[in-house]
């Protein structure tokens, strides 16, 4: 240890030195020595093609036993040229040093090179793209991708109905006039009512231990027959689904985790026989179990896709969380907040279809509903304490339940694809309409072509659409329209093996399609198409409640809409009536031909009554047809007021009498007063008030000083014009000044001469930069850190 000691502070002292004569050797003028010593010029190359040779042999010796590749220094340009890969050396360096030392004080062990092979075992990604068997393919029901009728429940049986699954599957059309089945379990969810402890106070029922529990797999019938007798018997239930859809084109709900008070299940729902799992709709349904899921907007749907299962009594903590203004909303959030569990979310976007479950995915998965129900209660608790019962706007136990029970009336429909106008959620509007692009009438209609090729080959594939081909790729091909199969390569840069396959067939799709453009329309008019529809789909459905025809029995809340087939741009109505104004006309064929029907106004905004008391003469205001015209008189032929009752109020300047001064009065033989000036205003007085003879007397001393002041002035240009003028010839020089006598100054050996100094302020002017500061190109002088 001492040995170590004593080389690193000779190393240390070396290093200081050498930093310190380079900082000393910077701040010199090397340049302007080199300039007027060619001797140090020659030195200066010298030490310089020294140095470089030194740390080229540095750079190759670090860089010999390392993976960095030791750069060539030939000149004093090629350092700044190669500084990368000085610096890629010199971490290495530095990471070497690291580990000698850290191996050296005992941090970690030191490895031989056998050990070495055996420990450098990469630790397994849960998140790694693998090449897994897609199971959709060993299913009972093989999923499929181009159904485009109405989504039929996968139901064959409807535990806890109060509507019969008969009625349930009679079709009814939307407002689009689509045959669509309705939500199944619409009845029961609209008229349940939750349970009344969910409006009550009570303690937290305390959560199990995590770490001394484990979770229950179910992957067989056997398993599934004993945890349904079980879930049969709580009262409240936890659910959670891991849903997969990178390698499937649909999605597929890979593993469901449910949690009652006391116990933990973890379901596989990739097994053949998945659709069996229909059997929990016995729990899911049943109106006697609350169900607590956390955001399960799109739960719901994925639940009735894959497995036919169907929540009635859902209580989603997401909403709640809203409702009670958290700053967050997520199930990580929430778990940190109240149970002080850190969840590891970089497994979520593991593949779920990964089987055995690896340890890290089970503990994650369990988690995810092992504390829901107690979260549920304090949630509850606070809802309850924050809730004012008696008003519904402050209710906010009833507010989260309401919004419960829309998310459970989520209903899946099939992905419709529409090629004209790219609506529905496969579409490319949703596309373009969140990535602001700039397309000529070919690149739209590339644009347009390849979205529906990449949904097409992604449906018989079995395939996400990203996975063959992501996004920003679809939009580069529609910018550069390849021609072949170089280009397309170039185009989209990380190519898919299927895109790789089907390079050809994509290509004659481009060429097609820009041929097509030609001819085609401009993306601002087909958007201005879709914005006008959807605008005359929102004024129809604002106007919904106020038609007396009842609508069809449809469910409350829709998913997300298909695509509109209607290929006629649809004009945008006006509402018969405004939120703000009130019904202002009515609809008539007058007003939709252009011309507006004279009808009265009525605004919804109250008016104050307009009584005779308004026009009173008092609060009457003179139009400007009644005001005086007054006619410009020339001051020529103005005539003078020659009236005496005038008293003179000061506008601008003067000083202002305090209360109790006299006023001095003076005599009356002043001069008399200019009527009307511009700063001063007469109005009327007595003839002898004390104010007139006042106000007339100031004026006539103002007058009196203004002429004294003025024959001051003419006397004194009349002086200067009797002065002779100056004669330059004669006047003495003021190169040999002189002292007020008129001789010569006498020279002072103590001081210095007082004559002229015409050069004596040159030296004032400011300095230029000095040659150490000289501006180089790329940095500036003018502010110092």
């Amino acid at each position: 240890m001492d040995t170590f000691k004593t080389l690193q502070a000779e190393i240390s002292q070396a290093l200081v030195a050498t930093t310190r004569s380079a900082s000393r050797i910077s701040s010199a003028d090397i340049t302007f020595q080199r300039s007027l010593n060619p001797e140090v010029g020659t030195q200066l190359d010298a030490q310089n093609a020294r140095l470089l040779h030194l740390a080229q042999r540095l750079l190759e010796n670090a860089a010999s036993s390392s993976d960095a590749v030791g750069p060539k220094l030939p000149d004093v340009e090629s350092v700044d040229a190669n500084w990368k890969g000085v610096v890629d050396v010199i971490d290495s360096l530095l990471e070497k040093a690291d580990i000698s030392l850290d191996e050296y004080t005992g941090v970690v062990k030191r490895l031989s090179p056998i050990g070495e092979q055996a420990a450098v075992k990469p630790r397994p990604n849960i998140a790694e793209k693998k090449i897994i068997p897609k199971p959709q393919l060993n299913f009972e029901h093989v999923p499929k991708n181009d159904e485009t009728g109405g989504f039929r429940p996968l139901l064959a049986s409807k535990p806890h109905a109060k509507v019969s699954l008969e009625n349930c599957m009679k079709k009814f059309k939307d407002r689009r006039g689509r045959e669509q089945y309705p939500h199944p379990y619409q009845t029961e969810i609209e008229s349940y009512d939750f349970p009344p402890n969910v409006y009550e106070h009570f303690e937290p029922q305390q959560y199990q231990p995590f770490e001394s529990t484990t979770a229950t797999f179910v992957d067989t019938p056997e398993a599934l027959a004993i945890m349904l007798a079980e879930l049969k018997t709580a009262k409240e239930i936890a659910i959670d689904i891991e849903h997969h859809d990178n390698r499937s084109y649909i999605g597929i709900v890979s593993l469901m985790q449910i949690s009652t008070r006391d116990k933990d299940w973890i379901v596989d729902t990739l097994k053949p026989w998945r659709r069996k799992l229909e059997c929990l709709n016995e729990v899911f349904a049943d109106p006697n179990i609350l169900k607590v899921l956390h955001g399960a907007y799109m739960d719901i749907i994925w639940l009735q896709r894959d497995l036919g299962l169907y929540v009635v009594g859902l209580f989603d903590t997401y909403h709640a969380a809203r409702s009670l203004g958290y700053p967050g909303a997520s199930l990580a959030y929430l778990l940190d907040r109240f149970v002080n569990f850190k969840a590891q979310k970089q497994y979520q976007i593991a593949d779920w279809r990964v089987r055995p479950l690896g340890n890290e995915l089970f503990e994650y998965a369990r988690a995810d509903t092992h504390f829901l129900l107690y979260i549920y209660d304090n949630m509850r608790n606070e809802l309850v304490e924050k809730s004012n019962f008696s008003d519904p706007e402050r209710n906010k136990v009833q507010d989260v339940l309401l919004k419960s029970k829309e998310v459970a009336l989520q209903r899946y429909e099939h992905p419709v694809y529409d090629t004209k106008l790219g609506l529905g959620p496969v579409g490319w509007y949703k596309l373009i309409s969140r990535t602001p692009a700039q397309f000529t009438p070919q690149q739209f209609s590339v644009f347009r072509a390849v979205h529906k090729w990449r949904d097409n080959l992604s449906r018989k594939e079995d395939e996400n659409p990203t996975f063959i081909m992501p996004n920003h790729a679809v939009f580069s091909v529609a910018r550069a329209i390849p021609t072949d199969k170089p280009a397309l390569y170039i185009a989209i840069q990380h190519v898919s093996h299927i895109v790789r396959a089907k390079a050809d067939e994509l290509v004659n799709v481009i060429t097609e399609a820009k041929k097509e453009g030609l001819d085609g329309p401009e993306l601002t008019d087909v958007l201005k198409t879709i914005a006008d529809m959807k605008e005359a789909e929102w004024t129809a459905k604002s106007d919904t409640p106020n038609k007396v025809a009842p609508a069809p029995a449809a469910p409350a809340v829709q998913a997300e809409s298909a695509p509109l087939m209607s290929t006629v741009a649809i004009p945008a109505t006006r509402a018969p009536s405004s939120t703000f104004w009130g019904k202002l006309w009515s609809h008539s064929s007058a007003y939709q031909q252009g011309s507006m029907p004279t009808v009265n106004i009525d605004l919804a905004l109250p008016l104050p009554p307009l009584t005779a008391e308004i026009f009173a003469d008092g609060n009457r205001v003179t139009p400007e047809s009644e005001k005086p015209q007054h006619t410009f008189v020339p001051k020529e032929d103005r005539t003078e007021d020659q009236r005496t009752d005038m008293f003179v109020v000061k506008q601008l300047g003067g000083r202002k009498r305090k209360r109790g001064d006299a006023p001095e009065v003076q005599s009356l033989s002043t001069p008399a007063l200019d009527p009307m000036t511009n700063d001063e205003i007469m109005l009327d007085a007595q003839e002898d008030s004390p104010e007139a003879i006042l106000l007339q007397e100031k004026a006539a001393r103002k007058a009196a000083r203004k002429q004294k002041k003025k024959e001051q002035t003419a006397q004194a240009a009349a002086k200067d014009d009797d002065e002779p003028a100056f004669d330059y010839a004669n006047a003495p020089t003021v190169l040999h000044a002189e002292d007020g006598d008129g001789k010569k100054k006498k020279k002072d050996k103590k001081k210095k001469p007082a004559g002229f100094a015409p050069f004596s302020g040159l030296t004032n002017a400011p300095k230029g930069l000095p040659r150490a500061q000289k501006e180089v190109p790329g940095r500036s002088r003018t502010f110092k850190s």
